[in-house]
């Protein structure tokens, strides 16, 4: 073979060479050939930059949302248990209001008048037992504004009112609100706050 025809067929080798590596390149990208049908992307699961582990009802679309948020899901109520839940929560709700317009949202004054209701306080034995009572009235969580965390005046209310059923409720300055929910896995009625 001459010199002449090596280097004539250089150009061919890295066309051919090139025409090769070029469709690799083009990894993940989706081609439609000339003249055959397109299909819409669909926004489902399948789509093309959808992560194949997001779960249903995933809030933000996380993979293993559930599981990562296992203790911040509260446990299902029987239907009766839901009923006797709502029945207290329909008690609670006015002295909640009365409260708010007052601007009394302090757990002692919150406590003293859920109370007066009949409730029980919940009390927690030294070994952590629970001799009884079903209210628990606490201050406000921490929350992170501006560079600090900061605990605003009001109070949380957590009711048990069947060991699958709790009404929540909270009270401060801005509103009040009142919800029936099940429990929480460790934190009981009250939501727990997020670990990470």
């Amino acid at each position: 073979m001459s010199i002449s025809t090596v280097r004539a067929r250089r150009p061919l080798a890295a066309l051919l060479l090139l025409s090769a590596v070029l469709p690799l390149t083009a990894c993940g990208q989706q081609r439609v050939a000339a003249g055959a049908p397109s299909t819409p992307h669909s926004s489902g699961p399948s789509s093309y930059g959808a992560s194949p582990y997001v779960e249903p009802g995933a809030q933000d679309g996380a993979p293993h949302y559930r599981d990562n948020n296992a203790g911040r899901q509260p446990r299902d109520m029987s239907p009766g248990s839901k009923k006797d839940a709502q029945r207290e929560a329909d008690r609670i709700e006015p002295v909640l209001k009365r409260l708010w317009k007052q601007a009394t949202w302090d757990p002692d004054s919150v406590r003293a008048a859920l109370l007066a209701l009949g409730y029980k306080e919940q009390r927690t034995g030294t070994e952590g037992e629970q001799p009884g009572g079903q209210l628990d009235v606490r201050g406000m969580e921490p929350r992170f504004k501006d560079d600090h965390y900061v605990t605003l005046p009001g109070a949380r209310i957590g009711l048990r009112v069947h060991p699958d059923a709790c009404v929540t409720a909270f009270v401060r300055q801005t509103n009040y609100q009142v919800q029936v929910n099940g429990p929480y896995l460790e934190s009981g009625c009250f939501e727990p706050p997020f670990a990470h």
